[in-house]
């Protein structure tokens, strides 16, 4: 996600029981075959679902993270004639045209892909699974506009009016994904007049940082108790759950809230990649993540809504987050055609 999820959160044995599950096996200690997962630094899953996976299969699995979602699909296209991996998850719909053009997956329709809303099954060829979705919106830090007796902003035109001046920060979309699905939202709302309304919020003083981290850990005010002072955040609509279930004690009520009607949908894929060494091992292993066992524990490791429908869903995600009813979209043949183009525009007029 740079991405939409909040794995920066998770707590330090999260991290140890991932690592444990993605150690390999080629050394000869078992017998057991191992499948490497290309993906980036937000992807986490718990150690009884991998588990799950080798019981079921045989195959363990090796987790190779590579940074960011961007940055992870460059290394798998830089390294496409001798793949790092089997699999790669976290590719998501603002670069899924390039990782096609590419041509760095194989074709292969995953068991299960029928029960997947069409919304989301945005590769007809079936070299891309999806997996999840989330939404990028901005959030707002209740407290503070309770505080200052000001109404909390509902669209993003209202973004733009001086009461809101200064309160604001976004991430850069040349290296942040959901800076770059935010910059999408605004095409989506303003069409070719997208780059005016970037003016717009420039002059009402938007702050512009390199990522997620660096915006809502450290710009922000609602994050965790507030280290920043810009109660606005381009962030997730996971965000308030997620601020609830990491608080110790939890509140009654999310400290923060997204903005339903600035959101834009992401949707994350999977897809077995050309070349790869165990391609047995990686069918089974994009097979195994449209599975209620997989689908059911995302939303607390990468705080993502399941791609399948009907999987349960924890109860502070059924309490405090919200699927916004007509979130902003644009098809990916759109987004890639036009992305670069969106970065350079952006860049010459918020970085100027």
């Amino acid at each position: 996600m740079s991405r939409r999820t909040l794995v920066v959160l998770l707590t330090a044995a999260a991290a140890l029981a991932l690592g444990a599950c993605g150690s390999s096996n080629s050394s000869g200690g078992s017998a057991t075959k191992t499948v490497t997962l290309v993906t980036h630094d937000s992807f986490a899953i718990s150690k009884p679902v991998m588990r799950a996976f080798t019981r079921q299969t045989g195959w363990k699995v090796r987790i190779l993270k590579n940074g960011d979602a961007g940055v992870a699909l460059n290394q798998v296209i830089l390294t496409k004639n001798a793949p790092l991996g089997d699999v790669m998850f976290g590719v998501d719909n603002t670069f899924l045209t390039r990782a096609l053009s590419e041509n760095v997956f194989a074709r292969y329709r995953a068991a299960g892909i029928e029960a997947i809303p069409r919304a989301l099954r945005l590769d007809p060829t079936n070299h891309a699974t999806p997996i999840d979705f989330g939404d990028v919106c901005v959030n707002a830090d209740r407290k503070y506009f309770s505080e200052h007796h000001l109404e909390i902003p509902k669209t993003l035109d209202d973004l733009t009016q001086s009461q809101y001046r200064d309160l604001l920060v976004v991430e850069n979309p040349a290296t942040s994904s959901p800076g770059l699905a935010f910059v999408a939202a605004t095409v989506a709302r303003f069409g070719t007049a997208w780059p005016q309304y970037w003016d717009r919020l420039r002059a009402n003083g938007v702050k512009a940082v390199d990522g997620w981290e660096q915006a809502y850990n450290g710009e922000f005010s609602g994050a965790g108790g507030g280290k920043g002072d810009r109660p606005l955040v381009v962030s997730y609509a996971s965000s308030p759950p997620a601020e609830v279930y990491f608080a110790d004690p939890p509140p009654t009520t999310a400290p923060t809230v997204s903005l339903d009607d600035t959101c834009f949908r992401q949707v994350e894929f999977a897809g077995v990649l050309r070349g790869a060494a165990h391609p047995d091992g990686a069918r089974a292993l994009v097979d195994f993540m449209l599975t209620r066992r997989f689908q059911s524990d995302m939303p607390l490791q990468m705080f993502v809504n399941p791609a399948v429908p009907g999987t349960p869903l924890p109860a502070v995600f059924t309490k405090f987050a919200t699927i916004p009813a007509d979130p902003f979209t644009l098809s990916p043949a759109r987004i890639g055609h036009d992305r670069a183009g969106w970065i350079d525009e952006w860049t010459a007029r918020v970085l100027r």
